[in-house]
């Protein structure tokens, strides 16, 4: 949109290029490979490729062809499905499981060990393939490149140059190229002409605004950075408006898009599911090297026992352990991932970056094209008396309609689109003559027509940039202060604005020139906002209605997306408002104090959007960022979870571990539900195992002391440890309480511990008191006292573990209507093994036998105060 880059309230700057040397012509590129900015002319250009305008010789190009190989980017290698393998053991929970299971299989505990062993490989069959799968569906999604570019090539030093196509693999630094209206940039081009040239960079910069870029070696340009060069088009883009030559100044691994794609990525900070899972893997790991000194040592003292309790000791530790956790963990996440990919199009390529996104507490975004839609729309047309006047409209969209159709432009540009779209009768009112069109250095375009009701009278129709189109009227400098006032109290709404002026002259057949635009009565404004994307509003307010904050980081103007913000019902403090350049005078610290508090990020650059993204990290926030171009690599990398859309460049979906169908926010909302679904299973799964293996091994290590028997044998420790995990894989399947969808579902393990800690007495009481009424218990002559307390707490711990999975499932609807859920259904299995195995013959084989009838009456009652305890516990959490 060549006027898109014109309005008033832009920045109409460009930081002075920077200098490279002449060394390897595929180098030049003005700085692309080293990010620095060209000032070089066009002489110097040349001379440094060692080429001309004329082009390469056939026997030169194939010369270089060979030396600095073909025009194609360097191939991403795909990692196996056996090394994403091997990288699941890097989990530190998985890999203790790992070594528990050696240290079974070392005392001999053969099931124990291959148990272990068994989920282990489990867990990590099942993420590798998940996310090899993920890596297939992006590699599927790469986006196809120009076949063919249109060159100039000489078949002799002394021929003339001859036009045509070639492959563009084949295309060498110092080839001569031609583009056009719609052509793919084939490489990174100095261009040497230009005439109304706009490219698309949306692939590189994630802008959805065309760019004007021109050849003049001494006009300022209207960008910045190095995809900001006016004289530059680079790999990636596409050509919007006009026609260009230009000289390829780098090719394949050499291009600037390579370089970003290709580039250091750097280690890559551990995530908020990263962090998690080492938390609580920490906490579980002191207890289980805790856990057997303190049997051994303790059994050694009091009862004489030595190395003869070491089974026993490991099963304790074993006991602690939750050894489904790695399997639950990869089937909950890769169960919302499938989900999402079948329901919404959403690629989850690495499975635990599904919890990030459900526990993501701030989402970092760009406006255009996620906020609002990639096209502009008519806000208002005011008169030079600043009240609204359609006419100013009128004569805009004349100017936009005979621009396109005399100029023989492809397509109108958005700003022009957005003109016609909001005024479809007015230019067919008007006979146009000519056209000046827009072109970046006057910043204006002109429309000729015939003046209505006046035959032998041109009107000249200028609409542009406000100071372009006000330097060419015939006003006072106090007329123009005021006209330039009322477009910058536009502009700081966040509106782009365009200048409107006319002027009256002889019909005349000889051309119309820029220097006509001379002596202009001035009409008016236009002013445009981006259109609000449909469904942005309701995604963000149910985004942050689940306690997500979304902060806005853009290029674009402050009062743009100040604008944005407003319309869609984002809260801005009044000091909510951060640019590029106080960014850059704070320090770390200063600014992770200051992101907090802060909304909107204006006139940013990769380096910023990185940087506040680890700001914002730093502050203990969990945060998400979605961009689509390349550069957003640097803070899509940074990032908790990088989101990136399908259409994006290539390099950033392959930057981002979510992959979503289109640029809206509605996906945004479906994956964080599917996130917290994922992470609500988790933690609740946590809960539950790790607040009952805690309670039991805290009451077996009691018991220890206190009985001259072990409490339980090590077989039948983990033959009811097996049940219980077993039985929890329900969770896996669970329907989260609604309360856990309200609120980022982050595994925080300080909080885990204050959880375990609490309910993990209140089971070692109620243990410890079933181990009181086991004992007083009258079993009867004959009755072997210390198998049938074996049996009795192997029954009691089925039961009580039983409840715990009823009264804390996520889905507790199953009595108003609906059928009991997974989890009850596991709960009750779990019940029944604990009352039929200790008869059955399975009972005898683990040393167990039946209970006599009398003592089921106190077992029954020791459930009661136990269940009142578990709901109070419960209503708690809840609330």
């Amino acid at each position: 949109m060549p006027e898109a880059t014109a309005a008033f309230g832009r920045d109409a700057t460009r930081p002075a290029p920077g200098t490279t040397t002449r060394t390897d012509p595929n180098r030049e590129a003005g700085g692309a490979r080293s990010g620095e900015r060209p000032e070089h002319g066009v002489l110097e250009v040349l001379r440094a490729l060692e080429t001309g305008p004329r082009g390469l010789t056939e026997a030169e190009a194939g010369r270089r062809l060979a030396r600095f190989g073909d025009n194609v980017l360097p191939a991403r290698r795909e990692i196996s499905w056996a090394r994403l393998c091997v990288r699941s053991l890097r989990d530190p929970f998985t890999a203790v499981l790992a070594c528990l299971g050696l240290v079974s299989a070392a005392v001999s505990a053969w099931g124990t060990a291959s148990v272990i062993l068994l989920l282990v490989a489990v867990s990590c069959v099942l993420r590798a393939t998940g996310e090899h799968r993920a890596d297939r569906s992006t590699a599927r999604l790469r986006e196809l490149v120009a076949t063919t570019a249109t060159v100039l090539r000489r078949p002799r030093e002394d021929a003339e140059p001859v036009s045509r196509e070639v492959p563009v693999d084949e295309l060498v630094p110092g080839d001569v190229v031609r583009l056009g209206p719609g052509d793919l940039v084939p490489a990174d081009v100095r261009l040497l002409r230009a005439a109304g040239l706009t490219v698309h960079q949306s692939a590189l910069t994630g802008e959805s605004a065309a760019v004007a870029k021109h050849a003049d070696d001494f006009s300022g340009g209207t960008g910045s950075g190095v995809f900001g060069q006016p004289r530059y088009c680079f790999l990636g883009s596409s050509v919007a408006t006009g026609s260009a030559t230009g000289v390829v100044t780098a090719t394949g691994a050499r291009t600037r898009f390579a370089a970003a794609q290709g580039g250091p990525a750097g280690r890559r900070e551990a995530s908020a599911f990263d962090r998690s899972v080492h938390g609580i893997s920490w906490i579980l790991i002191r207890f289980m090297l805790l856990t057997p000194p303190l049997v051994l040592m303790a059994d050694a003292a009091l009862r004489g026992r030595g190395l003869e309790t070491l089974p026993f000791a490991v099963a304790v530790a074993v006991g602690l352990t939750p050894e489904m956790l790695p399997v639950l963990v990869t089937v909950c996440l890769a169960r919302g991932a499938s989900l999402l990919a079948r329901t919404r199009g959403v690629i989850v390529k690495r499975l635990p970056a599904l919890h990030d996104i459900g526990a993501m507490d701030v989402l970092c975004l760009d406006k255009t094209g996620t906020l609002t839609q990639d096209r502009p729309v008519v806000d208002r047309s005011l008169g030079a008396d600043g009240r609204d006047d359609p006419e100013v409209l009128r004569w805009a969209a004349a100017n936009a309609w005979w621009t396109l159709q005399l100029a023989d432009l492809p397509r109108p540009d958005a700003l022009d689109e957005a003109l016609l779209d909001a005024d479809t009768d007015g230019p067919t009112a008007y006979d146009g003559v000519a056209a000046v069109p827009f072109d970046p250095v006057r910043r204006l375009a002109t429309a000729v027509i015939r003046t209505p009701g006046r035959l032998g009278t041109h009107t000249l129709v200028v609409k542009g940039d406000v100071h372009s189109v006000l330097e060419r009227c015939a006003l006072d400098e106090a007329e123009r202060e005021r006209y330039r006032a009322l477009a910058a109290r536009a502009a700081d709404e966040g509106l782009r604005v365009l200048a409107v002026a006319t002027a009256e002259r002889p019909a005349r057949a000889r051309d119309y020139t820029p220097a006509d635009e001379r002596g202009l009565a001035f009409r008016g404004l236009v002013t445009l906002r981006d259109a609000l994307a449909p469904t942005a509003a309701d995604a963000l307010r149910d985004l942050m209605d689940g306690g997500v904050t979304v902060k806005v980081l853009t290029g674009d103007h402050p009062g743009t997306a100040l604008r944005a913000c407003h319309d869609l019902g984002i809260p801005v403090p009044a000091d909510g408002v951060l640019t590029a350049g106080r960014v850059d005078a704070l320090t770390d610290a200063e600014l992770s104090g200051l992101v907090r508090r802060t909304t909107v990020f204006a006139r940013c650059t990769p380096e910023h959007k990185a940087r506040i993204t680890q700001a914002l990290r730093a502050g203990g926030h969990t945060v998400g960022f979605l961009g689509d171009g390349v550069n957003d690599l640097p803070a899509l990398r940074a990032a908790d979870v990088g989101l990136a859309p399908r259409d994006a460049a290539d390099v950033a979906r392959e930057g981002a571990d979510v992959v979503l169908a289109g640029k809206d926010l509605t996906a945004i909302a479906h994956a964080v539900a599917a996130g917290r679904h994922a992470g609500g299973n988790i933690a609740t799964y946590l809960r539950v195992t790790l607040s009952c293996n805690l309670g039991n091994v805290m009451a077996m290590l009691s018991a220890g002391l206190l009985l001259p028997f072990l409490p339980m044998l090590p077989a039948q420790v983990l033959a009811q440890n097996l049940c219980f995990d077993a039985a929890q894989l329900a969770f896996a399947h669970d329907r989260p309480h609604p309360s856990v969808l309200r609120r980022p579902a982050v595994l925080r393990p300080r909080a885990l511990l204050r959880f375990l800690t609490g309910f993990g007495l209140l089971n070692a009481v109620a243990d410890l008191a079933t181990f009181g009424v086991l004992a007083l218990v009258p079993y009867g002559p004959g009755g072997d006292d210390e198998t049938l307390f074996h049996s009795g707490w192997f029954t009691e711990n089925l039961l009580t573990q039983a409840l715990v999975m009823f009264l804390f499932r996520g889905d507790r609807s199953g009595g108003r209507g609906r059928r009991p859920g997974p989890v009850s259904w596991a709960a009750l299995a779990l019940a029944v093994i604990g009352l039929a195995v200790p008869p059955s013959p399975l009972g005898s084989v683990l040393g167990l036998t039946a209970l006599p009838p009398l003592s089921y009456l106190p077992l029954t009652a020791m459930l009661v105060p136990y269940a009142v305890g578990l709901a109070v516990l419960r209503r708690r959490r809840d609330t």
